[in-house]
């Protein structure tokens, strides 16, 4: 899953309490900007499998650190105390450990059995990547409810608050389509190429920075 991961930023980003969206954005996919930002240091590790599932070709075969639910909950652990020491409370601590840790669990609907609890088997994972009739109608309804949840419960702040949740969604919708319908490979490529783990850190930044100016431009109603 992808966007779908943003669905628990849209929702806590309606508390009074809650960091802001930009953040939140961060933290919902903290787990795997950690993993493509491990994979260019040659830390982590992932092939690709023509027909590894039906919807990804990824191989994801050696992330202790971060797919795994003990590397998940320091992530979320540490992201919590982070917000912590910026000047927040407890409480938005406790919301921004939580986004990091729904990755994980989200994660768990559709990698097929490729995470762990500790690094090592038994391997996780339901595998809704290889049901697209399944997956995608699940992705797009969390994504784009989640942002309807966020829209319906926030007001614009002058003309650039009714229209960024639209650029948001045009990205999101944009970048999902380029997921979903890029090539799948032909052949086994071991490792898989430094521009698989550069294009998702872009992919992530780049939504972001537009969950962060929609921040900047609505407030709670």
């Amino acid at each position: 899953m992808f966007i779908g991961h943003y669905a628990p930023a849209f929702i806590a980003a309606t508390s009074r309490r809650s960091p802001k969206l930009g953040t939140l954005f961060v933290a919902a996919q903290l787990i795997d900007i950690s993993f493509f930002s491990l994979l260019l240091l040659g830390v982590e590790h992932l092939r690709l499998v023509p027909g590894a599932t039906k919807m990804n070709p990824m191989d994801l075969y050696d992330m202790p650190w971060d797919h795994s639910l003990v590397g998940a909950l320091g992530w979320a652990l540490g992201f919590g105390l982070i917000i912590r020491l910026l000047g927040r409370d407890w409480t938005a601590a406790a919301i921004g450990a939580t986004l990091v840790l729904s990755h994980w669990l989200i994660d768990l609907l559709v990698h097929r059995p490729d995470l762990t609890i500790a690094g090592r088997p038994p391997l996780l994972g339901l595998g809704l990547w290889n049901y697209p009739a399944i997956e995608i109608p699940l992705e797009l309804l969390f994504a784009f409810g989640g942002l309807w949840w966020f829209v319906s419960r926030t007001r614009a702040i002058g003309a650039a608050g009714r229209w960024s949740p639209v650029a948001l969604a045009f990205g999101m919708a944009a970048l999902q389509a380029f997921n979903w319908l890029s090539p799948q490979p032909t052949a086994i490529i071991d490792p898989a190429p430094a521009s698989t783990g550069a294009l998702g850190l872009f992919a992530y930044g780049l939504l972001s920075l537009l969950a962060w100016w929609v921040a900047r431009t609505r407030q709670l109603s």
